[in-house]
């Protein structure tokens, strides 16, 4: 009866059904990987939110970089402000209002800074830079959380008219001269304190995400393939046992 199946036509579906099957359930595993991931991540980052803040320089020693390990890290530093070459991130958004971050670089008492990005303002979407709120003159000292690198290249991280579109160290290193230490900073406070505040930084999300719920639409695509495999397998069984005219009706017997 299922004779049919051995047909080069049901053998290549067979083996599409096989293939696709597996891939479904292997991304299946990828998103409840990524959950994990997600999950210790997120220990590790209430873990540095709840602690006492450090020294910049204990925390982020020169060549460095911020890894999934020390982002967020509470650090603090002192030194000042280099507004010459600070920039604004044109194109963001909070809440669905458009707006800028405004990114300083912070300079320390030995020559090498970090960048520092003070918080957000609402503006216009437009390439216009928009002026921004000056911060603290003088010595200040900072606390913030440590920020790995954007991982955008060319013209986004580089700053072009006194903006860019995502912040790295990388792409700013070469419009400053001083040498910056790896990723940046969410400023959380500083004194003395501005006259005119940018809105900080608000804390990570720290939720599971949609990873478990992939997870399962992708096992129901694996199940799914196996299962209309044999639907159709039994579809045409049935139909070799009683075949039916092209108007639907069942041809009598000697037809």
């Amino acid at each position: 009866m299922y004779r049919f199946l051995l047909s080069a036509r049901w053998i290549g579906f067979a083996v599409f059904v096989i293939v696709l099957a597996a891939v479904c359930t292997r991304l299946g595993f990828w998103q409840f990987h990524r959950l994990e991931h997600r999950l210790d991540q997120n220990k590790v980052i209430t873990a540095h939110l709840n602690a006492a803040p450090v020294d910049l320089t204990t925390a982020l020693k020169p060549g460095e970089k911020v890894d999934d390990t020390s982002e967020f890290t509470r650090v603090r530093a002192t030194g000042t402000y280099d507004v010459e070459h600070q920039v604004t991130v044109k194109f963001t958004t909070r809440d669905g209002a458009p707006g800028v971050d405004v990114v300083t670089p912070f300079v320390l008492a030995s020559g090498q800074a970090v960048l520092v990005d003070r918080g957000w303002q609402e503006s216009d979407n437009t390439v216009t830079r928009p002026d921004v709120p000056a911060p603290p003159p003088g010595e200040v000292t900072i606390t913030g959380w440590l920020r790995q690198d954007n991982g955008a290249g060319g013209d986004a991280v580089r700053p072009i008219k006194g903006q860019i579109r995502a912040i790295s160290s990388v792409g700013f290193a070469k419009s400053v001269p001083y040498d910056l230490l790896g990723g940046y900073l969410n400023l959380r406070s500083e004194q003395p304190p501005p006259a005119e505040k940018l809105a900080a930084e608000p804390e990570p999300e720290r939720g599971q995400g949609p990873h478990f719920f992939y997870a399962l639409q992708w096992w129901f695509f694996a199940l799914l393939a196996v299962v209309g495999y044999f639907w159709f397998a039994r579809s045409e069984a049935k139909e070799r046992r009683n075949p039916t005219r092209i108007d639907g009706f069942a041809r009598p017997e000697g037809a």
